[in-house]
């Protein structure tokens, strides 16, 4: 908005996102931040990110509300009373709680704080931790459970709540209530008003920061609304809290029932912005409580809102739309809308003041003028200071310094400099004209203070200033001004030169540090260290010559600064360096410091140097250890190693981890055959690595050093945790032979690794004493047998009592049979057996004894088991075996014996006596049956197995004696065997029907055996036996069971004799007979019939109720089985009872019979199967039969069928009258349904009856439009209001031809997005373009017009209205569905508004791509404002090919635009590719772009030069960008023949320090300059010395002398005398020869100076100084001893005689073996001091 001071935009629409209209409303829809809106839908939760260009993220989530974290992605979801939290980043819950009452309102209330109201209490919620949601209030009675609770804030100190809420007012207001909670006092107290926030601004003359709350308040019975502002939280100890009195809110009149929804506060420029229900933004200064602005930018309500602190705008959602709209301060337009609109010249200068905006300057100086004219200094300088930067001038400065003093007041000036250091920070001129008295009065205290407060600003005029007074006052100043050169003159003046380096790379800054380096050299060796250090340590790399400066240390005699230097140097421990690294231990090693070449070694920092040299130069120093940790080659270890003595052991120990198998077994031999001294450290090493080096490896050191007690602790260590089983043989071994027989017990006894026969033979060979190893071994591994023979054959029969008793009592077995075997002492034996007792397995004994025959030997061992109440069944088999070989009394055993197994003795039994094999299987209760059968059918037992069958009461064990065998092919079984067990089974039977089943009295046995013949399938045999017990008489002749059962077998074998039993039992279950016989399998349908009559009569069955049900069942029987109607209706006709009628009837309606049916129902009056009789008698038709039972039914029943069904039949009939009558009165039809049927069947009035009496206003339509009655069915159609009725009206109308009546309805169905597709596509296929075109263009008229009428609209214009598509996109740009417009621009070939809504709709790689597809559609403006923000980036290079393509001579006009997008090396293939001539149209591209110094860019410019033979530009393009291969070039412009190019290429070679080949080409051309210049820089003797002769041969006299003058510092003065006299060139080499002695004389004298002795003491001071600065040795403490000294500043006679040989820095060789000076005196590989 122009001219408004505030600026306002939608900058997203959720509906063109995809969000439903249903979910974007409050509660649903949520905006915390700038950052998500959170929508949540039916099936899922949709995140906007608006920080990632609003991308869309739907997740498959149920839940009723979501609210985003604002600062970071934590979702919360709530689902009723639960609440849960998601971090989306870590895609974890991070807490979940369940409330006990549900939630009304929900928010953010900080970072990590979830606020969550309930209809009586608002709780706050922690995402830290696992806690649950803490109680902070209940809701105040004023904002009760009747009130929407819309808005809930927290003050920034987390003290204070306010809760809001509206409610239902009279007259149909609004009423708002809000609640303010002080967390730390615990009371609330009630406002009447709709919105608040909390604001935190900073008030003119107070240092504390004011908390307050702004408010809208507007009581019921006032009219009028308010905005309050008040402090809150404010300490009384500091004053009274801030308040302004209430403002009036100007309410228009249109909204005199408006209300405010929200406030939020504009944190940044102290605004708060009021949105109200209607639309309406209203603008407040916190400051001053004013009203600056109101309009109304919206129609819709904005339900939720947030500010953006970055900007301070204000975002809001509009319900139902979508639309998301930004609300900010327009500040160019505030100052001038408060002067010009409000007229509130003191409001503006605030505001203007304040917020530095424009606008109020005249007022400004107006104003100052006036205060200035009226002496009113302190009231102007207060002005000046709040007017920003409108008069912060030199001049008002000015204007200060001449208004003169008053007396006893302070100076102008200083007043105005006072009130402006309150307010804020002084400008650079105030700030210098402020320095200026102040340090003139000596008080730089106070320039301290204020550039400590930062009330000054920083700039090189003010250091220069204050540098003469305080020099770190003015290195602070020249920092902060980046003043650079002063700043480090300053580290310099106060010797701070360690932080000159930092600094200049910090900031970018570069010098020549050599020449620096150089002076303090001399003047300060320390600096000159700080310095080198820093220079080394650079960020990018060392900014000098780490060789140099080391030889520049040592060249001064520095040893104690080359060592400190190079430790700094070497610390990246880079491989280039190995020389240095190698130098600085050497010097160390060789000049009488070991202690610092072992620290040095110690702290591992250096890692590239000679470790064979150093290794040696350590071994002479008596350092064993480190010459051991150098060393590679075995020999060279073991040398070392002969001093293992003097080692730490836990470094030899250590050692060998370093080296190779092969090695250490070498290392270990060689110690172990020095003698006893190192097995101990020998010991450690095995224990150690033991797993690398190998057991048996080990074991065979020691064994050969005969080491055995080495051997025994070395596997000691290792035997617990060895899986080798020659370490747990060996330790055995050792211990054993070490007398440590426990040890050996333990390991035989609790290892599973040895090899057990191994171990067996060695203890069995040694004969130990003690058996007890041997023992352990011989019972694990099974050697029961070995052992007893070895124990018993040494006569260590002890131990073998011993080892049955408490060993091993379960191989007792396995012992005496060996011991039978060896032929031992049966007393023994039986002594044995004893002490064990029962702890010795009875089963393997008894087997053991049984195989040698020796049983009865274990008799008196088994019965005194058996006396200690044994139940073993092992130990009564064996007892009863040895009696019955015995003969005593076996029967009386086996029948009272509960314990043997008849399994084992039967067997056994049988052989002596079958009578007792048949008593010990029957003592089997069935677990010997077959057995027992067997025996029987083999020895004629039949009487006791039938009495055995009856008694058991088992028809499994009845079925295996009495199933036939059935028939088997010849040669299986024989014939005769076949009729012998027939006739086995006949005598069994027989035996059973005569004696067993006779003689039992109980009625379970002979139902038993009843039931078993009938498995058997013996049904003669059972109706004979059944005959004979209840028709002849007995004690079960009335048992119903039998009856029962005869009847059935009758039945199953022989039905002829059914009826007869029928008709002579009466006992007998009816039902279930007759049942049986009604089955498919008998078909005995008269028989059941007779049954149901026989029991229905009086005589059998009194009840009443029973003889109805056995009726029933009858006529069931003759209508379900019988299949006789006729036969039943007389039996209906005879008994006549309602059951019976219903039976038949319903018999009837299964035959379709439904006419008869509904009699039988009728005379039953039984409306039970109404459902039925309703569906036959529709498939019948017989609509007037059915209507008096449906009128029956009804008497009795009030079901929606009979209703419906009634209805139905008046319809059907054409009943009209009758029908309007019933439905008219009180029914329960499914009036409805039965209406939809009617319609399906064109019965139209009827339905129109029915639908019209349940006011069906959409079916009642479509009945009038069936009728042809149009005009009614649009005025049902209105009624109904429902688009399908709206659209099937709207089709009828227009295929009728009633187009006003079809757009009628049409208009009412475009309304909704879902049916548009339809109207389309009905008007298309008529062919009704036109009237559909009308149709849509009156639609943009309704109110509720929706995005799908304006989209529809532009395809429609697409294909019949094309001029008016792109009027139309522009106009209704933001209601289009763009994708589907410009899918329909595309397919209509309409190009151009296809690109514009592409751009609108900033698919600018859609625009770009039509653009380039499509000429008719391309614009190069266009073009270039869309080729820039496209998203792909592929889209910039295939533009290149296109305007290269089509559009070359805009190419350098898109590269300009592209040039910060694209990759200049990938333009510039891509230009290759295309030819030369791209080349050419790309080169004022590539010039522009050269800057970025890209190889391909370079060389492409590089070969255009070359090829338009421009050498100039060549030699400037290869003087600024070098990045490119040099090589190539300069050997491409070596042969080309212009000169020019040809020196090019001299100087590129050059460049490139490829100083032969340069030369070479410069001779060819007689460049002699270019030879001169070049040989200078190589800086190469021998090429220079080759130069000088080429002159003399050529005679070149005067580029002789220039090259001695040019290359003065590089040519040897004997060189230059050669070649002199050897040409005669005297004269040319004298200027050479006068300035090299002048040279030598200078530095000698200055050599005599440097090497002047110093003092003892300033000696001490530089040593001591030196090693303090040393890093990284012992916490910066290097410890030397007394004795000895370090080499780098040696007394005068030795400096005289000779000193470390340094020469190898100047030339890099490698270190030779004799470091040493022969000139200096060595003691030991120490210097003498």
């Amino acid at each position: 908005m122009a001219g408004v001071p505030i600026a306002f935009s939608e900058v997203l629409n959720l509906g063109q996102l995809g969000v439903p209209e249903a979910s974007i409303k409050h509660g649903i829809t949520t905006m915390e931040s700038d950052k998500w809106i959170v929508s949540v839908e039916p099936t899922q939760v949709t995140l906007v990110d608006l920080q990632n260009q609003a991308q869309v993220t739907r997740r498959p989530i149920k839940a009723e509300a979501a609210v985003m974290n604002p600062s970071s992605n934590i979702l919360a979801l709530r689902m009723g009373k639960t609440v849960q939290m998601f971090n989306l980043d870590t895609k974890s819950k991070l807490k979940s709680h369940e409330m006990d009452s549900p939630i009304v309102f929900w928010k953010w209330a900080g970072a990590n704080t979830l606020a969550l109201v309930t209809g009586t209490s608002a709780f706050h919620w922690s995402a830290d931790g696992t806690g649950a949601p803490v109680k902070m209030f209940d809701r105040h009675p004023t904002i009760g459970v009747n009130t929407q609770i819309i808005n809930y804030q927290v003050s920034p100190d987390a003290k204070w709540c306010l809760l809001g809420g509206i409610s239902a007012g009279q007259g149909g207001g609004v009423n708002g209530n809000m609640q303010l909670y002080s967390v730390e006092k615990k009371v609330s107290q009630p406002l009447q008003g709709h919105a608040g926030a909390f604001a935190t601004i900073k008030l003119t003359g107070r240092e504390d920061p004011a908390q307050l709350l702004v408010f809208h308040e507007k009581k019921v019975e006032e009219p009028g609304h308010k905005l309050f502002v008040m402090e809150v939280g404010r300490d009384p100890s500091k004053g009274t809290p801030h308040r302004l009195a209430p403002t009036m809110i100007p309410i228009p009149a249109e909204a005199a029932q408006d209300f405010p929804v929200s406030m939020v506060v504009d944190a940044k420029n102290d605004v708060a912005f009021l949105l109200s229900k209607m639309g309406f933004v209203y603008m407040f200064d916190i400051h001053s409580g004013k009203t600056m602005f109101r309009t109304r930018i919206t129609q819709e309500t904005v339900f939720v809102t947030c500010a953006q602190e970055s900007t301070g705008a204000v975002f809001g959602i509009t319900v139902r739309t979508g639309r998301v709209l930004r609300i900010s301060l327009n500040g160019p337009n505030l100052v001038p809308y408060i002067v010009n609109t409000l007229r509130d010249t003191e409001l503006a200068i605030q505001i203007a003041g304040r917020l530095g905006l424009p606008g109020a300057e005249h007022l400004y100086t107006q104003e100052f003028e006036r205060l200035i004219g009226a002496g009113q200094v302190k009231e102007a300088a207060a002005l000046v200071a709040s007017s920003g930067a409108a008069l912060r001038t030199p001049q008002t400065i000015a204007r200060f310094q001449q208004i003169p003093a008053q007396p006893g007041a302070p100076q102008p000036v200083f007043q105005y400099f006072s009130t402006l250091l309150e307010n804020g920070k002084l400008n650079e001129q105030e700030s210098i004209e402020l320095a200026k008295p102040v340090l003139q009065q000596g008080r730089p205290q106070l320039m301290e203070k204020w550039l400590k407060d930062d009330k000054l600003h920083c700039s090189e005029a003010l250091g220069d200033l204050i540098m003469p007074h305080d020099t770190a006052m003015a290195l602070s100043v020249f920092l902060r001004s980046e003043c650079h050169t002063k700043a480090i003159q300053c580290f310099v003046q106060r010797g701070e030169y360690d932080k000159i380096v930092p600094y200049s790379t910090s900031v970018g800054y570069t010098m020549d540090y050599s020449s620096m380096l150089s002076q303090l050299l001399f003047n300060n060796p320390q600096g000159a260290l700080d310095l080198a250090k820093g220079l080394v340590s650079a960020d990018g790399g060392p900014l000098i010559d780490i060789q140099a400066t080391a030889e520049a240390f040592l060249s001064s005699n520095r040893v104690q600064e080359t060592t400190a230097f190079l430790l700094e140097a070497l610390k990246d421990n880079k491989q280039e360096h190995a020389y240095l690294q190698t130098k600085l231990l050497e010097i160390n090693l060789i000049g009488g410091a070991p202690q610092v070449a072992d620290a040095i070694m110690q702290n591992g920092i250096l890692t590239h140097y000679d470790r064979a040299h150093v290794g040696k130069l350590c071994e002479r120093a008596g350092m064993w250890q480190r010459a051991a940790e150098h060393y590679t080659d075995i020999n060279d270890i073991k040398r070392v190693f002969k001093n293992s003595h003097q080692m730490n052991p836990e470094f030899v120990v250590t050692y060998f981890g370093k080296l190779n198998r092969e090695q250490s077994i070498a290392l270990l031999k060689d110690m172990m055959a020095r003698g006893p001294s190192n097995m101990q450290v020998c010991v450690e090493v095995a224990k150690k690595y033991h797993e690398e080096l190998g057991s048996e490896e080990l074991v065979k050191v020691f064994e050969n050093a005969k080491a055995t007690e080495g051997l025994y602790y070395y596997l000691g260590a290792v035997v617990n945790f060895s899986e080798d089983p020659i370490v747990h043989f060996k330790y055995i071994q050792s211990a054993c032979m070490l007398g440590q027989f426990k040890e050996a017990e333990r390991v035989c006894r609790d290892s599973n690794v040895y090899d057990a026969d191994t171990v067996k033979t060695y203890l069995k060979n040694a004969k130990l004493p003690d058996p007890r190893p041997l023992i352990h071994v011989c019972d694990r591994y099974d050697f029961v047998d070995e052992l007893t023979e070895y124990l018993y054959l040494n006569s260590l029969l002890q131990y073998v009592e011993v080892y049955v008793t408490k060993v091993s009592p379960a191989k007792t077995p396995q012992v005496v049979g060996k011991l039978f075997d060896l032929g031992a002492n049966e007393d023994f034996t039986k002594r044995i057996l004893m002490a064990v007792g029962t702890a010795c397995p009875v089963e393997e004994m008894v087997e053991v004894a049984e195989t040698r025959n020796r049983l009865r030997m274990l008799q008196p061992w088994l019965e005194a088991r058996v006396a200690t109440g044994s139940t073993e069944p092992g130990t009564h088999n064996a007892l009863g075996k040895i009696y019955i070989q015995l003969n005593k009394d076996p029967k009386a055993f086996l029948t009272n014996n509960m314990f043997y197994e008849p399994k084992v003795l039967g067997p056994f039994c049988e052989s002596l006596d079958p009578s007792l094999a048949f008593v010990a299987y029957k003592k089997g209760a069935g677990e010997c049956d077959d057995e027992l059968i067997k025996i029987s059918f083999t020895h004629g037992l039949f009487r006791d197995l039938a009495r055995y069958l009856v008694e058991r009461q088992d028809l499994e064990l009845w079925a295996k004696v009495l199933t036939k065998d059935e028939a088997i092919e010849a040669g299986e079984v024989e014939v005769a065997e076949a009729a012998e067990k027939e006739t086995q089974r006949r005598q069994l039977i027989d035996q059973v029907v005569e004696w067993a089943l006779p003689e039992s009295e109980s009625a379970d046995e002979v139902s038993c055996t009843v039931k078993a013949f009938m498995a058997a399938d013996l049904p003669g045999e059972l109706i004979t036996l059944l005959e004979r017990i209840i028709l002849q008489g007995s004690d079960f002749s009335d048992n119903k069971n039998l009856q029962n059962l005869l009847i059935l077998t009758a039945i199953r074998a022989d039905h002829t004799r059914v009826a007869g039993y029928i008709d002579q039992l009466d006992n007998f279950d009816a039902k279930d007979i007759a049942l049986i016989c009604v089955s498919e399998s008998h078909m005995l349908y008269e028989e059941a019939y007779s049954i149901y009559n026989k029991f229905a009569k009086t005589e059998h069955t009194s009840d009443k109720e029973e003889q109805v049900e056995m009726q029933v069942l009858a006529i069931g029987v003759l209508v379900d089985f019988m299949k006789d109607l006729d036969r039943a209706k007389g039996f209906a006709n005879q008994v006549d009872e309602k059951p019976v009628w219903s039976k038949l009837g319903i018999s009837q309606l299964e035959e379709k019979m439904a006419a008869e049916a509904i009699i039988s129902f009728i005379n039953a009056e039984d409306a039970s199967e109404y459902v039925k009789v309703c569906a036959e008698a529709n498939e019948a038709e017989i609509y007037t039969e059915l209507i008096p039972y449906l009128k029956m039914a009804r008497k009795n029943l009030q079901e929606n069928l009979l209703d419906t069904e009634l209805i139905y039949a008046y319809a059907k009939v054409n009943n009209l009258t009758d029908l309007e009558v019933f439905v008219n009165g009180p029914n329960v039809a499914n009036i409805q349904s039965i209406g939809d049927s009617c319609f399906s069947e064109g019965l139209y009035n009827a339905s129109k009856i029915l639908f019209k009496s349940i006011n069906n206003n959409s079916k009642l339509a479509l009945c009038h439009i069936h009728l042809d009655e149009f005009r009614e069915a649009v005025a049902a159609a209105t009624l109904a209001n429902n688009v399908s009725t709206w659209k099937q009206v709207c089709f009828a109308c227009l295929k009728a031809e009633e187009y006003r009546l079809a757009a009628t309805c049409g208009l009412e169905v475009i309304k909704y997005p879902d049916h548009v597709d339809d109207v389309v596509t009905y008007y298309s296929d008529l062919g009704h373009f036109d009237h559909l075109v009308s149709l849509f263009e009156q639609g943009l008229g309704l109110e509720d017009a929706h995005i799908g009428i304006f989209t529809e609209l532009g395809v429609l214009y697409t294909k019949h209205v094309p001029e008016k598509v792109i009027e139309h996109c522009k106009v209704f740009f933001s209601k289009l569905n763009v994708s589907k417009v410009v899918r329909a621009c595309e397919r209509a070939r309409l190009w151009p508004p296809a690109v514009y809504l592409y751009m609108a709709d900033k698919q600018f790689d859609n625009a770009v791509k039509v653009m380039t597809e499509h000429a008719s559609a391309f614009d190069s403006d266009l073009f270039m404002d869309s080729i820039i923000k496209v998203r792909n980036g592929e889209i910039m290079y295939k533009a290149v090919n296109f305007y290269l393509t089509a559009h070359p001579l805009l190419f350098t006009r898109l590269m300009e635009v592209l040039e910060e997008l694209v990759d200049h090396s990938r333009a510039v293939n891509q230009l290759r590719r295309s030819g030369d001539w791209a080349l050419q149209i790309g080169q004022a591209y590539m010039k522009s772009v050269q800057k970025g110094n890209l190889s391909a860019v370079n060389e492409a410019l590089n070969e255009l030069y070359i090829e338009d033979e421009d050498y100039e530009s060549l030699r400037k393009s290869i003087d600024k960008f070098q990045n490119f291969n040099m090589i190539a070039l300069a050997s491409k412009l070596a042969t080309h023949e212009l000169l020019e190019f040809r020196r090019i290429s001299a100087y590129v070679y050059r460049c490139n320090k490829k100083w032969s080949q340069s030369i070479e080409l410069s001779k060819n051309d007689r460049m002699w300059k270019d030879c001169i210049d070049t040989a200078n820089e190589s800086a190469d003797a021998e090429i220079i010395e080759n130069l000088l002769r080429f002159f003399c041969e050529t005679s070149e006299k005067e580029c002789f002398c220039a090259a001695l003058y040019t290359c003065f510092s590089h040519v040897r003065p004997d060189v230059a005398l050669e070649l002199g006299w050897l040409n005669g060139y005297q004269h040319f080499i004298m200027p050479f020869l006068i300035q090299n002695m002048r040279q030598t004389y200078d530095r000698l004298s200055v050599l005599e100076e440097r090497t002047k002795p110093p003092k003892e003491e300033d000696n001490q001071d530089q040593i001591a100084g030196t090693y303090s600065t040393l890093g990284g040795f012992n916490n910066g403490m290097l410890m030397i001893e007394n004795s000895g000294g370090m080499g780098g500043m040696m007394p005068p006679q030795q400096q005289q005689q000779g000193g470390l040989d340094m020469s190898g820095f100047a030339t890099a060789q490698p270190a030779v073996p004799n470091g040493y000076n022969p000139g200096m005196q060595m003691n030991g590989g120490m210097g003498n001091m």
